[in-house]
C-alpha cells in the first residue's frame, strides 16, 4: 500500500499536475479533495471531465466518473457483490476506493487518453428496435455504423503511419519535390495548350483524346478482369479435376473392396484421428501453453542485474543438490519394491515414444501422399493440355469403343458418297474438255469465214466494245454519286464550323479572364511559398534544438529509472532475506514441535544425523570387508591353484588317450602284414 501511495505522489508531482504533495499531505487529504483530484486526473485523460465537483451534485459526479471508468474498462478489486460498496465509496470519497483508481489511472495515462479519444467516436448509440422500423431512422443508423467503420480504418492507417518511421523532414522533402513536379507539369500543360490552340477543331480533338484515354483504361480494366476470370476458371477446373479424380478413386475403391475392408479402414482412420485429438494434440498444446506462460512470466519480471542472476544461480544449485539427495534417499528406501514398477514404466515410455514416432511417420506419409496426389493432378492437367483427353477406364472405355464403331460406319458411308462424287466429277471434267474442243473448232470456223469475207477480228472487237461500254457506264454512275456525297459533306462541315465558332466564342472570352486570374494566383502563391519556407526554416531550427533537449532529458530519465529499479530490486531482495531470517528465528524459537520441524536449521540437523548414520553403516561395512580380505584372497589363490591342477590333469588324460589310439593302429597294421 505504501508503494502504491508513493507512486501516486510521484506521478502527481510531475507534469501536467504539479501538485507538490508528499506522503503526509497526500494522506491527509479529505474526501472532497480526493474526489476533486480524481476528477482532475480524469479531466487530463478526457477534457470533458475537467470540471469543479463543487458545481455539480454528488450523484452527477459519481455517475460521470463511473461512466468514464466503464469506458476505460476499469475493474474494481473484489467480487461482483462489492460493486455497490465501490459505488458508495466513490460517492463518499473513500480512500480505499480512490487510491486504487488513481494508481490504475496514473499507471497507463497515455493508453487511457487514446481509449477515451476513441470512445467519443466508437461507443455505439443504442437505438430501440421500434424506432429502427422507420426507414429514415434505419438509413441514418446504417450510415452512422458505416462512418464508424470508416473511422476505425482511418485510425488504423494513422497509427500505422505513426509507427512506420517516416520523419517530418522526409515528408517535407517529398512535399517540396512534388510541388516542383507540379509546377513543371503546369508549365508543360500551358505550353501544350498554347500549341493546341493554333490547331483547328482542337476542342473536338481533345474530347476524342479524352475518350480514347477512357477507352484504353476501360480496355485495361476489362483485360485485367478477363485475366482474373481466366485464373478463376483455371482454379475451378483444377478443383473439378481433383473432385473427379477423388470420385473415380472412391468408385474403384468401392468396386474392388468389401464392406469389411472399408469398415476396417475407417476404424483405423478413426483410431488414428482419435489418438491425435485425445493424446498428441492436447499434449503439444499444453507444452506450447506452458512455454508461452513461462515466456510471459519472464517478460513480466522487472529488469535484473548480474547480482540477481548470481543469487538465482546459487538457489538453483541448492535446489538441485537437495533434489539429488532426496532421490538418493528414495532409491535407498524403495529400490527393491520400485524396481518392477520402474521396468514397467520404462517399457510404457518406450511404447509411447514408438507410438508417437509411428504417428508422426503416418502423418508425414499422409502429407507425402497428398503432395503426390497434387503432382498427379498437375501431370494429368498437363497431359490433357497436350493430348486433349485423359485416360479412360471401365465403362468410359466401352462407351468410347462404341462411339468409335459408330464413327467407323459413318466414315465408310461418307467414303462411298465421296467415291460417287469423284466418279461424277470425272464425267463432268470430260464433258468440259469436249465442250472446250468444240468451242475452239467453232471459233476457228468463224475466223476462217471472217477471213473469207475480209472482216477478220470483228467478233473480238465487238466483245471488247461491249465490255468497255459497260465499264464506262459504271464509272459514270460512281462519279455522280461521289460528287453528290462531296457536296453534302462540304455543307455539313461548313455548318459544323459555324456552330463550333459560335459555341467557342464565350469559352474563349472566359478563358482569357481565367488566364489573368491564374497569373494573379500564381504570383500570390509564390509570395505565400516564400513566407512558408522562411517560417518552416525557423520552426525546423527550433524543433531540432527541442529534440536535442528532449533526447538529453529522456536519457537522463532512463538512467534514473534504471537506478531506481536496481535499488528497488536490491531493497526487495534484502526484505525477502530479512523476512526469511525472521521466519527461521520464529520457527526455531517456537515451542510447537511441528513449527520447529519446519525450520531450516532443524531440517539440516536431521539431514546431518542421517548422513552420519549412513557414514557409520558404511564404515562398519568397510571394516567387515577389510577383516575378510586376507582369508578371501587366500581362498581365491587356492581355487586358482586347484584350477591349474585340474587343467594339467585334463591335458595328461588327453595325451594318454592319443597314445593309446596310435598303439592300437600300429598293432592292427602288424597283424595284417603277418596274415599276408
Amino acid at each position: 500500500m505504501s508503494d502504491q501511495i508513493q507512486f501516486i505522489v510521484e506521478k502527481l508531482n510531475q507534469e501536467p499536475f504539479r501538485k507538490n504533495y508528499n506522503l503526509i499531505t497526500f494522506d491527509s487529504l479529505e474526501s472532497m479533495q480526493l474526489l476533486q483530484l480524481l476528477s482532475d486526473v480524469l479531466g487530463e485523460i478526457d477534457p470533458k471531465h475537467a470540471v469543479d465537483i463543487r458545481e455539480e451534485l454528488p450523484e452527477q459526479t459519481a455517475k460521470r466518473m463511473l461512466s468514464l471508468l466503464g469506458i476505460l474498462k476499469y475493474k474494481p478489486p473484489g467480487s461482483t457483490s462489492d460493486l455497490s460498496a465501490f459505488r458508495q465509496g466513490l460517492v463518499t470519497g473513500s480512500k480505499p476506493v480512490i487510491h486504487p483508481v488513481l494508481h490504475w489511472l496514473l499507471q497507463r495515462t497515455s493508453e487511457l487518453k487514446k481509449r477515451a479519444y476513441l470512445a467519443r467516436f466508437l461507443v455505439k448509440l443504442e437505438v430501440p428496435a421500434e424506432f429502427l422500423q422507420d426507414d429514415t431512422v434505419a438509413d441514418i443508423n446504417k450510415q452512422y455504423e458505416e462512418l464508424m467503420e470508416a473511422f476505425k480504418n482511418l485510425h488504423k492507417e494513422c497509427e500505422q503511419l505513426k509507427t512506420s518511421g517516416l520523419s517530418t523532414a522526409e515528408i517535407r522533402r517529398d512535399i517540396s519535390a512534388m510541388e516542383e513536379e507540379k509546377d513543371q507539369l503546369i508549365k508543360r500543360v500551358e505550353r501544350l495548350k498554347k500549341r493546341v490552340e493554333t490547331v483547328q477543331n482542337h476542342q473536338r480533338m481533345l474530347e476524342i483524346a479524352r475518350q480514347l484515354r477512357l477507352e484504353k483504361e476501360r480496355e485495361e480494366s476489362l483485360a485485367q478482369q478477363k485475366q482474373e476470370q481466366k485464373n478463376q476458371l483455371f482454379h475451378a477446373e483444377q478443383r473439378l479435376q481433383r473432385a473427379q479424380l477423388q470420385l473415380k478413386e472412391m468408385h474403384h475403391a468401392v468396386a474392388d473392396s468389401k464392406p469389411e475392408g472399408v469398415m476396417k479402414k475407417l476404424e483405423e482412420e478413426i483410431n488414428f484421428n482419435s489418438y491425435l485429438v485425445i493424446e498428441k494434440i492436447p499434449r503439444e498444446l499444453e507444452s506450447k501453453k506452458n512455454t508461452a506462460y513461462f515466456l510471459q512470466k519472464v517478460v513480466a519480471e522487472p529488469a535484473m542485474g548480474q547480482s540477481d542472476l548470481d543469487v538465482l544461480d546459487v538457489k538453483i544449485n541448492e535446489v538441485n543438490a537437495q533434489m539429488n539427495q532426496l532421490i538418493e534417499k528414495r532409491m535407498m528406501k524403495y529400490e527393491p519394491i520400485d524396481s518392477k514398477f520402474s521396468m514397467y514404466r520404462q517399457q510404457a515410455s518406450i511404447i509411447s515414444r514408438k507410438k508417437e514416432a509411428k504417428a508422426e511417420e503416418l502423418q508425414a506419409a499422409k502429407e507425402e501422399m497428398s503432395s503426390a496426389e497434387r503432382q498427379m493432378l498437375q501431370k494429368t492437367s498437363q497431359a490433357q493440355e497436350l493430348e486433349g483427353s485423359e485416360m479412360l477406364r471401365g465403362d468410359e472405355f466401352k462407351h468410347y469403343v462404341n462411339k468409335l464403331r459408330s464413327k467407323n460406319t459413318f466414315y465408310k458411308k461418307k467414303r462411298l458418297e465421296i467415291a460417287e462424287i469423284t466418279a461424277e466429277y470425272g464425267i463432268l471434267q470430260r464433258t468440259e474438255e469436249l465442250l472446250k474442243q468444240r468451242h475452239e473448232a467453232i471459233q476457228q470456223q468463224l475466223q476462217a469465214i471472217e477471213d473469207k469475207k475480209g472482216i477478220s477480228g470483228y467478233s473480238y472487237t465487238q466483245e471488247e466494245l461491249e465490255r468497255v461500254s459497260a465499264v464506262k457506264s459504271e464509272m459514270d454512275e460512281m462519279k455522280g454519286r461521289t460528287l453528290d456525297n462531296m457536296s453534302e459533306m462540304v455543307k455539313k462541315l461548313n455548318a459544323m464550323v459555324a456552330e463550333k465558332k459560335a459555341s467557342l466564342a464565350p469559352v474563349i472570352k472566359e478563358l482569357r479572364q481565367l488566364r489573368q486570374k491564374c497569373q494573379e494566383l500564381t504570383q500570390e502563391c509564390d509570395e505565400k511559398k516564400i513566407q512558408y519556407d522562411s517560417c518552416a526554416a525557423g520552426l525546423e531550427s527550433n524543433r531540432s534544438a527541442l529534440e536535442q533537449e528532449v533526447k538529453g532529458l529522456l536519457e537522463e530519465c532512463a538512467q534514473e529509472e534504471s537506478n531506481y529499479r536496481y535499488v528497488n530490486c536490491m531493497k526487495r531482495n534484502l526484505e525477502i532475506q530479512l523476512q526469511r531470517a525472521k521466519e527461521e528465528m520464529k520457527a526455531y524459537v517456537s515451542p510447537d514441535p511441528q513449527e520447529r520441524r519446519k525450520a531450516i536449521r532443524e531440517q539440516y540437523t536431521r539431514m546431518i544425523l542421517e548422513q552420519e548414520n549412513l557414514g557409520k553403516k558404511l564404515r562398519e561395512k568397510q571394516k567387515v570387508v577389510r577383516e575378510s580380505h586376507g582369508p578371501n584372497m587366500k581362498q581365491m589363490k587356492m581355487w586358482q591353484d586347484f584350477e591349474q591342477l585340474m587343467e594339467c590333469k585334463r591335458e595328461c588324460f588327453l595325451k594318454q588317450q592319443n597314445q593309446t589310439a596310435i598303439g592300437q593302429v600300429i598293432q592292427e597294421g602288424g597283424k595284417d602284414r603277418l596274415v599276408l
